[in-house]
């Protein structure tokens, strides 16, 4: 099977930022200072385009390299020897600060939309903005921002004409479960819209795809490379903020929550959560 972008398996996706956190808490001995540049190594990482990333063949060993750049640049400060409490160097800086980056990609995060969809929508819709001005502050033309535009109120009307009894949606979320649990592309496709879209937020702290997958075929296989059977993955059905979802989870750690949106007998929209900010409640031990 085909994987769509940059999906990754969750066994590899955890992997990964794993092997990121030893490699700095091997070099500046911090383990708190270590997540903070395995944050900026994926900010990096996200600040290329899509022309440049697809360029990159080894994108692991990509990031391990930004990684120890950053490490030595830490390690070369005169204020310390691995116990800064400064901000992250970025490539070629020292001491410029991110807490307004993370917090502004924490901000464009969305619960019920995705951020051009809510930001595209809200300005068009909500606030009456002409299209123009909308693109302007987007930072896409016209015509890129009435699409997403579009895509949320057909999504919001789709939800309002098309009530799905919850046995219904509970039905569903079992069918899509056992779906990816089979890895049958063709059944999980058959359980979603034609024009299915599926959302993936990773906070910019792991590397999952920045924009939507849209269409049945699209989003089946975009989900089934993410839960590629594993003997340490598993995937159960659980409610999530009172919609029907599946919890992933790897070992005993919750790796991904996904939301489905239903309307009438099949799947519209698909919210992956992978951001490790967003599942530390997820993760906390229970009494």
């Amino acid at each position: 099977m085909e994987p769509v972008g940059d999906v990754l398996p969750i066994a590899e996706l955890l992997g990964e930022r794993r092997h990121l956190l030893e490699v700095a808490h091997w070099m500046v001995g911090s383990r708190v200072v270590a997540e903070r540049v395995a944050d900026e190594a994926y900010r990096q990482w996200y600040g290329l385009s899509d022309h440049e990333r697809a360029r990159i063949t080894a994108p692991r060993a990509w990031l391990t390299q930004v990684v120890g750049g950053i490490c030595l640049a830490l390690l070369a400060l005169p204020s310390r020897r691995g116990e800064t409490q400064g901000p992250v160097p970025r490539r070629g800086q020292r001491g410029t600060g991110l807490g307004g980056e993370f917090s502004a990609v924490l901000l464009r995060t969305s619960e019920t939309l995705s951020p051009a969809e809510r930001a595209a929508f809200v300005l068009d819709d909500v606030l009456g903005m002409a299209s123009g001005a909308v693109a302007g502050i987007v930072g896409q033309s016209e015509t890129e921002c009435a699409e997403p535009a579009d895509r949320a109120r057909q999504s919001i009307r789709a939800r309002c004409a098309q009530p799905t009894p919850p046995r219904r949606r509970d039905e569903m979320a079992h069918a899509v479960r056992h779906a990816c649990a089979d890895e049958d592309a063709d059944r999980l496709a058959s359980l979603l819209t034609p024009d299915a879209t599926a959302f993936f937020d990773g906070g910019g702290k792991v590397r999952a795809l920045t924009r939507p997958v849209i269409g049945s075929e699209g989003v089946a296989r975009s989900l089934l490379t993410l839960l590629a059977r594993h003997p340490r993955t598993t995937l159960h059905t659980h409610p999530v903020n009172g919609r029907p979802g599946l919890v992933a989870r790897f070992d005993d750690q919750v790796a991904a929550v996904i939301t489905l949106d239903i309307a009438g007998s099949r799947v519209l929209q698909v919210w992956v959560v992978l951001n490790p900010d967003k599942l530390r409640s997820w993760n906390r031990p229970r009494h």
